[in-house]
């Protein structure tokens, strides 16, 4: 019931930047938490960023003070800015929606390729 469609990915060299967007589909997305997952090559999927509904954000201690994620709910649209890019952020980077309340629903996108030169 719910899509997510990401974009903005591309190759950068060390110290640039990039903003990803996450393009969601649906109605419950104002009442939805949004969340950036990332996955390199031969390692496991990992969580970036989140932020609820109400705009608590939450992100992973390797981005933090680097990236911001954001949301502009009458768009329903999630960002994350990328700054300071290095080359271990290059990954797949993946969009997740998980709905707020008791009927819970979890959504994801395709992935964005992020690559960072040296």
């Amino acid at each position: 019931q719910v899509q997510l469609v990401e974009s903005g990915g591309g190759l950068v060299q060390a110290g640039g930047s990039l903003r990803l967007s996450c393009a969601a589909s649906g109605t419950v997305f104002s009442r939805t938490t949004m969340a950036w997952y990332r996955q390199a090559p031969g390692k496991q999927r990992g969580s970036v960023a989140s932020i609820t509904s109400s705009g608590s954000t939450n992100y992973a201690g390797t981005v933090k003070g680097r990236f911001t994620i954001s949301r502009d709910n009458a768009k329903n649209i999630v960002y994350l800015q990328m700054n300071d890019l290095k080359p271990e952020d290059t990954a797949v980077y993946y969009c997740f929606a998980l709905t707020e309340g008791a009927n819970v629903r979890n959504y994801w996108g395709q992935g964005t390729q992020v690559t960072v030169s040296s």
